[in-house]
């Protein structure tokens, strides 16, 4: 079996991997950030493919059986035809669901306290202990638009500290099998959400919620799912966090709602260009946290060795004909 590696290598599942009878390892120095031709020789008899993007010249894989990536999102591989040429993949699923649970507790606590106020009354000497400054999140109601294992371990983190959970997922909440989870995380049997809301029902969900968090996939139908109607069927002392991926809500729509005080705030991670450019409105909003997609990346110090252990537990589970964790159907790389 040939594998070839177009990923950062973490040394000590690699070392692993070349103990393995029957392995040919090919390594590849990944690229930056887009997706670039490989030479043949290198990649076409490959039956498993390790890498973030697949290379442009993909095609040449006439061997391939699996390919395994190195992002949760998937849209690299939309339009690559893998179910029709009988290519099994699987995403990186579970990685980030630590990092990306607490960036979402911390945006709701800053925002909820406003912090970004306290730092500026600091940094011009004001001395104001507002009642602003000091509300609490216990009590307060979490909506979580998804739940796969972002919004999971959201849940778990958010039931500790006191706060309802409501949760919208298009076919309601079961347990979870064959997905990677950090030990300890998540819930991995859907017991935790005090309530369940389904398709048909986003304005009910939304009406009743102090913060609504994103944690869905972007895809054709995710994109520009919150709009208008949906950010005014928000409280107006609701937050928004968007820690999925910026084009989920409609970029006008999200400016407008901050303007005209449609909602009270937001906290994004993901965003419309990268970088922002320095003159766009929402670096300015004063109750907006903004952060440059940093809430769960590549240089999070845990990502290459949860990576690894995807990777490493696949490759068992592909050797003895198992299922696969974090395997994408045939829908998902669709775009549906």
């Amino acid at each position: 079996m040939k594998i070839v590696i177009d990923q950062a290598v973490h040394e000590p599942a690699l070392a692993a991997l070349k103990k393995v009878a029957g392995c040919q390892i090919e390594l590849i120095e990944p690229p930056e950030e887009k997706a670039r031709e490989i030479e043949p020789a290198r990649i076409k008899d490959a039956d498993v493919y390790f890498c973030t993007v697949p290379p442009t010249n993909h095609a040449v894989m006439q061997k391939l059986q699996w390919m395994q990536i190195a992002s949760v999102g998937y849209t690299q591989l939309f339009g690559l035809d893998l179910p029709a040429r009988g290519v099994r993949a699987t995403n990186a699923r579970g990685c980030f669901d630590v990092p990306i649970a607490e960036w979402n507790i911390a945006m709701m606590v800053n925002l909820v306290r406003d912090m970004r106020q306290l730092i500026r009354n600091q940094e011009a000497a004001v001395w104001d202990r507002s009642a602003i400054f000091q509300r609490e999140l216990r009590g307060a109601t979490v909506g979580l638009w998804g739940y796969g294992g972002i919004g999971r371990e959201t849940a778990r983190l958010a039931k500790q500290m006191g706060l309802k959970v409501h949760v919208l997922a298009r076919n309601g909440v079961e347990p979870i099998r064959n997905i990677y989870t950090v030990p300890g995380t998540g819930d991995p049997e859907g017991i935790l959400p005090d309530r369940v809301f389904r398709s048909g029902e986003e304005l009910d969900f939304l009406r009743d919620l102090d913060f609504l968090i994103l944690a869905l996939p972007l895809t054709k139908i995710t994109e520009g799912l919150i709009g208008e109607r949906e950010l005014k069927a928000l409280p107006r002392h609701a937050f928004v966090l968007n820690p999925a991926r910026g084009p989920i809500i409609k970029q006008e729509a999200l400016l407008t709602a901050l303007r005209e005080k449609w909602i009270a705030g937001a906290a994004l991670d993901t965003h419309y260009q990268y970088p922002m450019p320095p003159d766009h409105p929402l670096w300015k909003f004063p109750n907006v946290i903004f952060t440059p997609h940093i809430s769960g990346s590549s240089l999070s110090p845990n990502f290459k060795q949860r990576l690894w252990e995807i990777f490493s537990l696949n490759l068992e589970r592909f050797a003895r004909g198992e299922p696969l964790l974090n395997e994408l159907t045939a829908a998902q790389l669709s775009g549906a």
